[in-house]
């Protein structure tokens, strides 16, 4: 046997099957606490439904008004909330352990950039050849980077070895 499909939204006029509820009417005001079919009746009187807004509640918070509305009012709050959020992305950086000034000020006013628009950013430092002999280059140049972001962003991974490369990953403020 199959269970019965469960509603999601809250329960409305028949669904309501507590004994007192407490009653809001259609213009917001509150008419106190009161049987469940005197509720029925009052929403029926106004052409309207009787909702469920705060089912936890002791008694449960019961609201006349009409409930297609109130369903479309939450789709477009619903909608809202989504466009309103930002997705995080990850950026990446790339340097080497003797790079330039300007070329480092190029890259640094890139990930100055990237804090802005909220996105993390990887800083990774290739070594190539013999490079790789002086790894203290390469920490060096990390603890500046994490110095000039300082005001900006904080170290979400630590500067470590990987291989051939060095990865930081700093997160904005």
């Amino acid at each position: 046997m199959q269970a019965p499909p469960v509603k999601d939204g809250p329960r409305i006029n028949d669904e309501i099957r507590v004994p007192r509820v407490l009653l809001i009417d259609q213009n917001g005001e509150k008419q106190g606490e009161m049987p469940t079919a005197s509720a029925m009746e009052a929403a029926e009187e106004a052409g309207l439904d009787l909702v469920e807004i705060v089912p936890n509640a002791n008694p449960p918070v019961c609201k006349i008004l009409d409930y297609g509305k109130f369903k479309f009012q939450e789709q477009k709050k619903k909608n809202e909330a989504r466009k309103r959020q930002k997705v995080v992305e990850l950026k990446e950086i790339k340097l080497r352990p003797n790079i330039d000034k300007h070329d480092y000020d190029v890259k640094a006013k890139s990930m100055f950039r990237f804090f802005e628009e909220g996105d993390k950013v990887k800083v990774t430092l290739r070594f190539r050849g013999r490079e790789m002999a002086h790894p203290e280059l390469g920490m060096k140049l990390l603890q500046q980077v994490k110095a000039d972001f300082d005001e900006v962003a904080k170290v979400e991974y630590e500067p470590r070895m990987e291989g051939r490369q060095m990865i930081m990953i700093l997160a904005p403020r």
